[in-house]
């Protein structure tokens, strides 16, 4: 008797699945295929994110052990291990980049009236870049220093609901500031930087784009000043000023004014911004770059319950695949928490989809914040032990 859908198929029910056939078709993910489809690759690789699973064969032996169930989950063919390295080895990694981004836009648009902590109506981006450390042996390909491989991870991470809105992978070499140039600026948003980010060309391409960026100062900035605004020292805001580079590379780089606020902290450490945008108080450009830290919380999130850090298989092609579809298994679960407008967090919700996987309770019941247990005990003839 048919009892309802099971949690896994409830969870990959969200999904676009003509968006996916497309990217297959695009980059012909099926050519020669006659078992194994890239669907039944990418829902073993989700169900691995979903669950823990650790390896291959810890993949392959969970669902054999519930081979009555996997039509029911989607599956249309047997899971081998062999057969799925395989496939995460050849099949190309930009097949789950691309139907990650298609998620990434569905996400968006679900979170755009979020709030952030700060009142502003412009779209605020957090970029940084996170390294994930690989063994130099195993994985030749992804130089990093002499006795260590790496790849690096670049976020621009949408701070209304914390949806990346773009990712590139990179070996460790690549520096980070490179990114600019993969990036399209958005006119009217904000960039939140580090000071590992200073590059005065790519900032004044994003001002001429019409975007405004707020990045910590480094130590030597050369900076001459043409008027003060009104500063605040007694609630921690130190300076406001507004004027100009004077360093011979950075005049020619951004040769436009630029806004100079510091500012102390409550830990009473002085901190500098460079921001392009004039209007904003400086204390909400100080907000801004606090917000910043979502962007490292996001990294600690994903590298502590998704699976980036061991990698099923060693090519280049494995290890994007694995990160991109944890990627989108992330924002699969914000979808989901998001339509059945679920009160517990990221982290509640996976706790509990990974033990219920092959249950067939209606997500809206299972997903429901569990209610605090009472003060008393429920039974009133219990005895009281101790007093």
């Amino acid at each position: 008797m048919n009892t309802g859908k099971l949690v896994f198929a409830q969870v990959m029910s969200h999904l676009p699945l003509t968006t996916f056939r497309r990217c297959v078709a695009r980059y012909h993910g099926e050519h020669k295929v006659k078992q194994f489809s890239c669907l039944d690759q990418y829902l073993c690789m989700a169900f691995a994110q979903l669950t823990y699973r650790e390896s291959l064969r810890d993949i392959e032996a969970c669902l054999r052990s519930q081979a009555a169930k996997l039509y029911h989950m989607g599956f249309r063919s047997t899971v081998a291990r062999n057969t799925l390295a395989n496939a995460n080895a050849v099949r190309d990694w930009r097949i789950h980049a691309d139907f990650a981004q298609s998620l990434i836009g569905i996400a968006r648009r679900l979170y755009a009236k979020d709030s952030f902590g700060v009142d502003l109506a412009n779209t605020v981006y957090a970029l940084d870049a996170t390294t994930i450390d690989l063994c130099l042996s195993v994985f030749p390909w992804a130089p990093f220093r002499s006795t260590k491989a790496a790849v690096r991870m670049h976020t621009l991470l949408d701070l209304r609901g914390n949806i990346p809105s773009f990712i590139h992978i990179s070996d460790g070499k690549w520096h980070e500031v490179n990114i600019f140039d993969m990036l399209v600026p958005e006119p009217g948003a904000f960039y939140v930087m580090d000071r590992g980010y200073i590059d005065f060309d790519q900032l004044h391409r994003l001002h001429q784009a019409g975007s405004f960026f707020v990045i910590r100062a480094k130590s030597n900035l050369r900076f001459k000043r043409r008027y003060s605004l009104e500063s605040d020292r007694a609630n921690g805001l130190i300076c406001d000023q507004i004027g100009t580079l004077t360093g011979f590379y950075s005049t020619k780089g951004y040769p436009a004014p630029l806004r100079r606020i510091r500012i102390k902290d409550d830990t009473d450490k002085t901190l500098v911004f460079l921001t392009n945008n004039t209007e904003l108080p400086a204390r909400t450009i100080a907000d801004l770059y606090r917000c910043r830290w979502q962007v490292e919380l996001f990294f600690k999130w994903i590298k502590q319950h998704l699976r980036i850090k061991a990698f099923f298989g060693t090519s280049e092609n494995a290890v994007k695949s694995q990160i991109w579809i944890a990627v989108s298994v992330y924002v699969l679960v914000a979808i989901v928490k998001k339509r059945l407008n679920l009160s517990a967090s990221l982290y509640e919700i996976l706790q509990i989809l990974s033990l219920t996987m092959f249950e067939r309770i209606p997500m809206d019941q299972l997903l429901a914040r569990i209610p605090t247990a009472p003060d008393q005990p429920l039974d009133a003839n219990q005895l009281i032990l101790f007093d």
